[in-house]
């Protein structure tokens, strides 16, 4: 359609094509075209499709479908989360001072903003370093945990080196804390609310909120093979929050703006598909991965790849490549030979290097230098023989 022929995608950490079959989904909606929230037997319609896509995906996530709010994507269900659970403590309490709040330093941008909002409103932000592999140690939490600590985020799978986070086992610390403060304290123990944001987790890993431990969970249709234009955010019934933005008060009072009925269909279809495919395509694209990884240690002098692939979503391959090459001088050089991917994650324009892989105590070229590859249900062994190719001619 747009002039693009025998290119190689590798970029569906930033965005994933449609599915055929959400995009079918979408379009049988798009007859349910009525307000959700009117009276008359359209609206009726429109208000019963909404209701049934909620249903599906809260079925995934293993929650009730009350506990479900649609949003516009991924960034605006994260500021829900976070500034929405800040608005509403600052409202009991009268101020943010006092309170700690904990935040992973490798989280996406829509987390890491929401939390200098925090800080802003009087919050005190604790920035948690990863390990050099990439992985949030449930121990460093731990060791940062006080009695005026309110709210942990740590992403699910991280969104530039692919590292899954041991969410049930923060999980775990933050109640053993909660108990503790409970059983040496007059008052009743603060609950500590745990943030994610799973990002592209939920193709590869099941999103099973009280597996993870969770109490806020931010998802996006447009990283699962879904319609761009829609998220969802899990909310326990544990946390209160406020609403970000006003108007008519659809979604529980906490999202105002008329649904889209076709975009929550579409959400819906996507993720029952990705659901049934997801055992079966974590093996393909890890096989591939891995090859592709083993392949470029051995052909492109001194690489070094970023996080422990051991421990990451199978899909992703964050390398650095020393030299006076920038990561951006060869994602335009690979661009121009065919092959889309990215230095960095998408949403961060104007930042010359990688917050993520500085992050992992490096040396500073590797995050001025780093390419990531993100693997999808298109990618074949065809592809990544012809990318490291061309990697090989460039580096």
């Amino acid at each position: 359609m747009w002039g693009f022929k025998k290119r190689i995608y590798l970029d569906y950490a930033s965005a994933t094509p449609v599915l055929p079959k959400a995009a079918s989904s979408m379009e049988d909606a798009a007859s349910a075209f009525a307000n959700p929230g009117g009276l008359h037997a359209e609206s009726v319609v429109a208000k019963r499709v909404l209701e049934h896509s909620r249903d599906k995906i809260a079925a995934h996530l293993g929650c009730k479908a009350r506990e479900l709010i649609f949003t516009s994507g991924l960034t605006e269900a994260n500021n829900l989360g976070i500034v929405g659970a800040a608005r509403a403590l600052e409202r009991t309490r009268r101020t943010l001072k006092g309170t700690d709040w904990i935040v992973s330093s490798i989280e996406h941008s829509s987390v890491l903003e929401c939390f200098a909002e925090v800080e802003r409103m009087g919050g005190k932000v604790t920035h948690v370093e990863p390990e050099p592999s990439g992985i949030i140690p449930a121990e460093k939490i731990a060791a940062l945990l006080r009695p005026e600590t309110v709210f942990v985020s740590v992403g699910w799978g991280n969104n530039e080196i692919g590292t899954i986070q041991p969410l049930s086992t923060i999980a775990r610390i933050l109640r053993e804390h909660e108990r503790k403060h409970l059983s040496t304290s007059s008052g009743q123990a603060r609950h500590i609310i745990f943030h994610s944001d799973a990002g592209q987790a939920p193709l590869y890993r099941s999103p099973q909120v009280h597996t993870l431990g969770v109490d806020i969970l931010a998802l996006g249709s447009g990283k699962l093979y879904g319609p761009r234009g829609i998220g969802a955010l899990y909310i326990s019934n544990k946390v209160s929050l406020l609403p970000v933005m006003f108007g008519g008060g659809q979604e529980r009072g906490l999202r105002s703006g008329t649904e889209d009925v076709a975009l929550a269909a579409g959400f819906a279809e996507a993720l029952d598909i990705i659901t049934r495919e997801r055992e079966s395509e974590s093996k393909r694209l890890q096989k591939l991965r891995d090859d592709f990884a083993r392949k470029i240690v051995a052909h492109v002098p001194d690489v070094v790849i970023n996080g422990d692939l051991r421990h990451a979503l199978p899909h992703m391959l964050n390398v650095s490549i020393p030299g006076d090459k920038t990561g951006e001088y060869l994602a335009l050089q690979l661009d121009h030979a065919g092959i889309a991917l990215s230095t960095k994650s998408a949403c961060n324009e104007g930042q010359q290097s990688s917050h993520v892989v500085e992050a992992l105590g490096v040396e500073g070229w590797r995050a001025k230098n780093t390419l990531r590859f993100s693997l999808g249900r298109e990618t074949t062994a065809r592809d990544i023989a012809r990318t490291l190719k061309a990697l090989i001619q460039l580096s």
